[in-house]
């Protein structure tokens, strides 16, 4: 393993442990079937089928690939043998097979908007669109992004598979009370770690009117410039604030679903192949855009980003100001609802009267030592961990990755703190596990029925494994 690979991979576990279990359970499985899929593309004639599955195969690199992906997110592979790796790739195939066999329909146009988001995510985790392609040994882009195609369009009919065995599966509270009873017996109940729900108040800090007109004054000159024959490229390199520009020159490649800014695809596709934008805005700053190639339905497109300089002043003067919110909202002349709506620049969480939503579930709770909160909002987490419930912090200036600038006040609005699971206090995350369980029974059931009547062929090499599902249709 060459030296981008084992940091992108190194990268890719960060990624993996900053879900919660749900989304890691998605994510893992997107990871595992990308390896597995790629193990086949590189294959030597050593590599031999280990399982058929209807009409989809298992290889041996497969297994050694699944294995890699657990340790490398941090999974224990000690007590997982190749046999047991091979039954959990074995119910995907089966899976698949069978959401073909039912005529559940995924194509390249319902994933290829996943395909984007999960190739740009990886991007800017990863640091550059090159060290994504060299993760996974493939010559370029486009054939990492037909790849990924083809194994979401297989995700998405295991997915469907699933929900369409188990929507009907529901638990009653007996049941619930029978689920947490036996984790009781067994003194397995879980330990719920310290939760908190927190609110916003946030005061973007603006350039002057003054710096603004320089920006634009720049970016107009560099347009005129282009326009005239000068290098795009090089304009980027030497004025762009765009931070992957030393990676790709400012070069991306972008269709109508990717997860770009409304602002950045209004402006690539409202101009012709060799033309540049007139300067505009989005939350990055101040952009222009020149249209390289056209493909189809994707353009390659090159911008220069320019960002506003922001004085002291002017940050001073918004500190000012939601220190004095806040001084109102102790004295009790506001409530910190009423300074949402009132002052609050931030439209997500000014919709939800503030309070901040979890980025990796949705919902309106984090874990606070957990691993999602850390990564989400690094500058957060020490600000609050020794706050009480209805207590805020001071006023703390911070940035986002798009590089924005901004001062926050954090409402510490509910705190929940860590304790092993009781059923009242608890009954909703009780019900959620328990429901998981059973689906996942029904799963199982469905499995041992389907092995019956699905051609299932295992190698010599796995004849002596005992798997929990008849896979080997022993009599």
């Amino acid at each position: 393993m060459n030296e981008t690979q084992q940091d992108t991979l190194t990268n890719t576990n960060m990624i993996y442990t900053s879900l919660n279990p749900i989304k890691r359970i998605t994510f893992f499985i997107f990871l595992v079937l990308i390896t597995a899929t790629i193990s086949a593309q590189k294959r030597i004639k050593l590599d031999g089928v280990v399982a058929v599955v209807g009409k989809n195969v298992v290889l041996h690199s497969d297994i050694d690939k699944y294995k890699l992906e657990l340790e490398q997110s941090g999974e224990s592979v000690a007590s997982l043998s190749s046999c047991q790796i091979l039954e959990q790739m074995m119910e995907q195939k089966l899976l698949a097979h069978h959401a073909v066999v039912d005529s559940l329909v995924a194509n390249e146009k319902s994933v290829l908007p996943n395909v984007d988001r999960k190739i740009d995510y990886f991007k800017q985790q990863l640091g550059s669109e090159e060290k994504v392609v060299a993760l996974y040994g493939f010559d370029n882009i486009d054939d990492l992004k037909k790849e990924l195609t083809r194994i979401e369009i297989e995700s998405s009919l295991i997915g469907q598979m699933r929900q369409s065995i188990t929507s009907k599966v529901e638990v009653t509270p007996e049941e619930v009370r029978n689920y947490f009873n036996s984790l009781e017996t067994q003194n397995e109940l879980p330990e719920f770690t310290t939760e908190v729900k927190l609110a916003q108040i946030v005061r973007n800090v603006e350039a002057s009117e003054e710096e603004v007109e320089k920006v634009l004054t720049k970016l107009n000159k560099i347009k005129d410039e282009v326009e005239e024959g000068a290098n795009m490229k090089m304009k980027a390199l030497l004025y762009s604030d765009d931070p992957g520009v030393t990676q790709n020159g400012g070069l991306y490649s972008i269709t109508r679903d990717s997860p770009f800014v409304k602002e950045f695809k209004d402006a690539a596709f409202s101009i012709d192949e060799g033309q540049v934008s007139e300067p505009f805005k989005s939350d990055f700053g101040y952009h222009i855009v020149k249209v390289e190639k056209v493909k189809g339905q994707t353009i390659d497109v090159r911008h220069v980003l320019i960002q506003p300089k922001i004085s002291d002043n002017e940050k001073l003067m918004v500190k000012n100001k939601l220190d004095s919110i806040s001084s109102e909202i102790k004295k009790g002349t506001l409530t910190f609802e009423e300074a949402v709506i009132k002052y609050s620049h931030d439209k997500k969480s000014s919709k939800n009267r503030g309070v901040i939503l979890n980025p990796f579930s949705n919902e309106s709770t984090f874990r606070l030592s957990g691993e999602q909160f850390m990564r989400a909002f690094p500058s957060l987490h020490g600000k609050i961990f020794n706050l009480n419930e209805g207590e805020m912090t001071e006023v703390f200036y911070d940035e986002t990755r798009e590089g924005e600038k901004m001062f926050k006040l954090v409402l510490v609005k509910e705190k929940m703190e860590g304790h092993k699971a009781e059923f009242a206090k608890d009954y909703v995350k009780i019900q959620n596990l328990a429901l998981s369980k059973k689906r996942q029974e029904v799963v199982e059931e469905w499995v041992e029925e389907k092995i019956v009547d699905t051609y299932i062929k295992i190698s010599e090499d796995y004849k002596n494994c005992e798997f929990k599902t008849n896979f080997k249709k022993n009599k």
